[in-house]
């Protein structure tokens, strides 16, 4: 038997890497790791060295003896792992402003999970993910996926699905945020509440309850406009009809904003399109200054920078599903996973984001029973446009694309649509093999990006040229 746990991360190099760290030193005692591999791409090495040193940094503060590896070989890394975590960004944060800002030169919606860039973070992520999956099954056939690369939902509806590993876990952190943060506003504690949530990744409704069993989830609907009510750091808090939430006696996610108020959050979108400031131009200088606390040499812990990311908890949301199926711990998570009958309204193996109990046998999800009319009727809609993406992703379908163009709430129809979608695709062609064909003839036709930033972008990636 193997002395310690092997845990490897694909996209070592991500600012997000020390909140894992501190996730995994403060479960030590229970959670006995052997090594840690940190993996990126050429691209991110440099990256991967700087937060690849304070790591080490942070370990070496600690009495436990856990080696750190850094590395850009990603089957040398995958062999015997136990756990493979995955948070990487194909096209790192410029091809998420690319994803943002040419959606938003049309007058759409290009927000990173959601829209018209949310399409294409899937179309980019979905085959890297089918690469990976083919390592791991010859290299370590045991492994657990934890995924956090975004869209999570539709990719770990790929890796399970569609390539068939059914050792993966999707996680977010939306729901780790709210639990977090919602128990304050009622003057309540996180133990004496409990919560049930049901829905799709950024698409998910709760319900909370008390120590008595009582629904209290009336209470938190009063206070979801509050500045710290619960939204993440990424999303603009545009304040959602008090009417409709009571009506419907459920707590929406952040994300629902982006459907419920789409006028007002593309509006906010716009007036940051227009400064030259979308929410990924932002995250470019947080992170930028993140790696500048990185390089730090004194700097042995996460920086509370760190929270500014859209994306905080998220790390620690992973440590706590590695310890809950390593230990058997049989608690409560929410996460993406196979639906079995959790919710009626979806296919049973259709992959869904519900309040799970979490041991050594993986998410077994708890049962939500019916939704109404109104909640049935979104969650149908997004699934089939997920379904849409995924099959996309995996054939090179451009037909398909167009398709959940056309079903995605956040995308306008017609031609401005299509010109969009076109646009995206060549913006993307060094990421997107399995449109080339389509690609080149779009290239024929003329089709380049119009947005000056996004091209500016490309050129750089292309020594030149768009």
């Amino acid at each position: 038997m193997k002395n310690g746990i092997k845990i490897v991360t694909i996209g070592g190099g991500s600012s997000y890497t020390p909140e894992l760290m501190e996730g995994l030193i403060k479960r030590y005692p229970e959670l006995p790791i052997r090594e840690i591999w940190l993996v990126d791409i050429p691209e991110g090495e440099e990256k991967l060295n700087i937060v690849g040193a304070l790591a080490k940094r942070m370990w070496s503060a600690t009495p436990y003896d856990v080696r750190i590896y850094l590395t850009l070989d990603r089957r040398e890394a995958l062999k015997d792992a136990d756990f493979v975590t995955t948070q990487f960004r194909v096209g790192l944060l410029d091809a998420r402003i690319i994803d943002e800002r040419i959606p938003l030169s049309h007058g759409m919606l290009g927000q990173e999970t959601n829209g018209a860039g949310g399409i294409f973070k899937a179309f980019r992520t979905i085959p890297v993910m089918k690469a990976i999956i083919d390592d791991m099954r010859e290299l370590c056939p045991e492994a657990w996926l934890i995924n956090f690369a975004n869209p999570s939902g539709m990719v770990t509806e790929a890796v399970i699905k569609h390539f068939g590993w059914k050792k993966c876990i999707g996680l977010c952190n939306v729901p780790e945020i709210a639990m977090m943060r919602e128990p304050a506003v009622i003057a309540q504690e996180r133990k004496d509440m409990h919560y049930r949530f049901a829905g799709l990744n950024h698409f998910h409704w709760h319900k909370v309850f008390d120590s008595n069993g009582m629904d209290i989830t009336r209470e938190l609907i009063a206070h979801i406009n509050d500045k710290d009510g619960g939204t993440p750091a990424n999303i603009y808090q545009a304040e959602f009809p008090l009417e409709l939430l009571y009506s419907t006696n459920l707590l929406p996610c952040g994300y629902h904003r982006y459907y419920y108020m789409k006028k007002e959050m593309l509006q906010h979108s716009l007036a940051e399109f227009a400064k030259g400031e979308t929410r990924a131009e932002q995250m470019k200088n947080v992170e930028k200054t993140l790696f500048e606390l990185y390089k730090d040499e004194n700097l042995a812990s996460k920086p509370a920078e760190l929270e500014k990311r859209g994306g905080a908890y998220y790390s620690d949301a992973a440590c706590t599903c590695i310890h809950a199926i390593h230990n058997d711990k049989k608690i409560h998570m929410v996460v993406s996973t196979v639906n079995k009958g959790a919710l009626p309204c979806l296919a049973p193996d259709s992959i869904v984001e519900v309040s799970s109990i979490l041991s050594a046998t993986g998410a077994e999800p708890l049962a939500w029973g019916e939704m109404r009319a109104h909640e049935k009727g979104w969650l149908q809609l997004m699934k089939a446009m997920e379904e849409c993406i995924i099959e996309a992703a995996i054939t090179g379908d451009y037909g398909m694309a167009l398709e959940a163009f056309t079903m995605n709430p956040l995308v306008d129809n017609g031609a401005e649509a299509k010109a969009v979608l076109d646009e995206l695709f060549v913006a993307h062609e060094n990421h997107l093999p399995q449109f080339a064909a389509k690609i080149r003839e779009l290239k024929k036709q003329g089709v380049v990006p119009k947005d000056p930033v996004a091209a500016e972008l490309i050129a750089q990636r292309n020594g030149g040229k768009i």
